[in-house]
């Protein structure tokens, strides 16, 4: 039999399934959960926690697979959903983050950027529209530190953070959320380990630290299909207002985009990646960062970051 893989992260929401789903275990398919059930509750979390990425189901059964993605997707955009705040922020971030998956692995893939795209200018609508989405989505753990995950979290941050900056321009807020979806393309493939603080690193984690953006930049460069403003997200969101970041960019030569970027990146590696507790973060970033990222950046990420 012929098998399609999934991804983990769009199985959320208490919708049944239309289709039976597999995990692989030693090169054999065994049966997880069956067409009629949902992945409401532990049957999820048990997945989560195993840290398991994909599942397979039957190539004959894509069709019905895609079809109960639409219906989760639309069912979450939907403002008169029957489903929770909450609810809707967990299918929605597993979507997303999905899409970050599918460039990541695909870059060349028109289709799959187009649609991480379109998806993104929904997200916009959705964080902007929804009082309590941003504490929603920030609330979900990540837990592996995924940087599909992380991905999702500072474009949720960036748009949070570009709100308050008084953006409004939907084409703006659009290819910021896309390229901090997309920042940290660099590090697909690497065998740099990000889970580390950056002033604990070796010489060798470093140096591939500081190359990743650039790297990541490079390489979809060549892509038609990839937005200006994305690729200069990707190359300079590890970049400092004072020159200090890895290409020693002042303020004045950095796109705007990927400043808010930068800040919002900042936050959040100190969050999923140094363990900093959320209600410090904002503080450590004051005292660490001052001087690297614009002061109002840093006072409105506090604010932010307050409310969740």
């Amino acid at each position: 039999m012929d098998y399609v893989s999934i991804r983990v992260s769009t199985l959320r929401g208490d919708q049944k399934i239309d289709f039976n789903a597999y995990i692989k275990i030693n090169e054999k398919m065994v049966l997880y959960l069956r067409r009629g059930d949902s992945f409401e509750g532990d049957r999820l979390k048990r997945l989560v926690d195993k840290k398991l990425r994909k599942m397979y189901i039957l190539s004959a059964e894509e069709l019905n697979y895609r079809g109960y993605l639409q219906r989760n997707i639309e069912g979450a955009y939907d403002d008169n959903s029957k489903n929770d705040l909450k609810t809707r922020a967990e299918i929605i971030q597993g979507s997303q983050q999905s899409n970050v998956e599918e460039v990541f692995e695909n870059p060349e893939n028109v289709e799959a950027y187009n649609y991480a795209k379109d998806s993104a200018g929904k997200y916009v609508n959705f964080i902007t529209t929804n009082a309590q989405a941003v504490s929603n989505i920030l609330n979900i753990d990540n837990a592996d530190k995924n940087i599909a995950h992380h991905g999702v979290t500072v474009s949720t941050l960036s748009v949070a953070l570009a709100q308050k900056l008084g953006i409004t321009d939907s084409k703006k807020m659009q290819l910021l959320t896309l390229g901090a979806l997309l920042h940290d393309y660099g590090h697909q493939g690497s065998a740099l380990n990000v889970n580390q603080p950056l002033d604990k690193m070796s010489a060798s984690d470093k140096d591939m630290w500081q190359k990743h953006p650039v790297d990541g930049a490079h390489k979809v460069r060549d892509k038609k299909h990839f937005d200006t403003s994305v690729i200069n997200i990707i190359a300079q969101h590890e970049e400092t207002i004072n020159g200090s970041g890895p290409q020693g960019l002042k303020e004045k030569d950095q796109d705007p985009l990927a400043m808010i970027v930068s800040s919002a990146n900042a936050l959040d590696r100190l969050i999923t990646f140094e363990n900093v507790a959320k209600n410090e973060a904002a503080k450590k970033l004051m005292l660490d960062h001052v001087g690297k990222h614009p002061l109002q950046h840093i006072q409105f990420l506090g604010e932010i970051i307050k409310g969740v």
